[in-house]
């Protein structure tokens, strides 16, 4: 991958579209991910400002006439870079967030968040409101952009239970509003599975529908889905949370079934199957990629052997792996 290109295609999209906008070249990635691992990207770009969408569908235009790839970074917690990097460009949507939020109808409380406002601090901003419903995703690292792609769940509810409507870039390059109807949600949403997993598309904007409580039991029980992510200790190590998704045909949550076989603690280099929850893998010091991914084929390897199930990773292997691939 030429630098050269990408930093002419960069160039070439500011003039068209003057935006403000950090540029670093061989960026490393753990600088940007909660695992805190990762080798460099050729280039991280993070554009802000009132431009922001108009530059980034025009550095995706002018990337995809160069074959050059972009990878669009919310977040970074789900996610492990490969210790080779990212080829191409990094798109930062990190400067792409709400201070407050854009309240669309306050008799049927719908509230929308740019795309790369932090999960955590949209339900601080519903919960201000007196909005209830996004208190699930309380003390959840991420971004909203990131929590739509993944239809984020937990406690029992997911992003498409409230989700409305959903602006992209989409292929052509023009900004799309999708309407999340009942229909969508039944068809196209699933266990930790959304539409936008199979588009070619940049979630720029997300609206949901919440109801009015009372702002004293929303922050309760924020508080206590706060405290239940510090009990089961998804922040005393740099980790993505559960390294695998729960699948209700086994019977059993996943690190249930890593417990029962004993790896809690297993090592590979620096990377740890957390002694306290057995769906957490850790970076315990300075783990590379490569031991999380060890770690992560040999639990999915040990699993299958011992009862046939078939574990899907629910982080994602991103970067240049070249022909390495998960072991099942």
């Amino acid at each position: 991958m030429s630098i050269n290109k990408i930093h002419e295609v960069i160039e070439t999209c500011l003039k068209k579209c003057p935006c403000l906008v950090d540029v670093r070249y061989s960026e490393s990635m753990k600088e940007h991910t909660t695992f805190k691992v990762g080798g460099p990207a050729d280039c991280w770009v993070c554009p802000k400002g009132e431009v922001f969408a108009a530059f980034c569908s025009e550095l995706i235009k002018a990337a995809k006439i160069e074959n050059i790839p972009v990878f669009v970074l919310g977040g970074g917690a789900n996610i492990v870079v490969s210790d080779k990097g990212i080829r191409g460009i990094v798109l930062d949507m990190g400067q792409w967030s709400s201070e407050g939020a854009c309240f669309l109808d306050q008799d049927d409380c719908g509230i929308a968040f740019k795309s790369g406002t932090g999960i955590d601090q949209a339900v601080e901003i519903a919960a201000s409101a007196g909005l209830s419903g996004l208190e699930f995703l309380a003390g959840m690292p991420g971004t909203i952009g990131g929590a739509v792609w993944m239809n984020a769940r937990c406690y029992d509810r997911e992003i498409s239970d409230f989700l409305t409507w959903v602006e992209i870039i989409d292929c052509d390059y023009e900004i799309k509003r999708i309407t999340i109807d009942k229909s969508l949600k039944e068809t196209e949403f699933g266990y930790k599975i959304s539409p936008f997993q199979k588009m070619e598309a940049l979630i720029l904007n997300a609206a949901f529908n919440l109801e009015k409580g009372n702002r004293e039991n929303i922050k309760i029980e924020i508080d206590k889905n706060r405290q239940d992510r510090v009990n089961k200790g998804h922040y005393l190590f740099p980790c993505a949370g559960s390294a695998f998704k729960n699948n209700r045909k086994f019977g059993k949550p996943t690190g249930a079934l890593v417990d029962e076989l004993g790896m809690k603690g297993l090592k590979r280099g620096n990377a740890r199957i957390a002694p306290f929850h057995g769906n957490i893998i850790i970076n315990t010091g300075s783990a590379k990629a490569a031991d999380i991914r060890a770690l992560t084929d040999e639990v999915a390897a040990r699993v299958k052997t011992a009862t046939g199930f078939i574990l899907e990773p629910e982080i994602l292997f991103v970067g240049d792996w070249q022909e390495e691939s998960l072991t099942l």
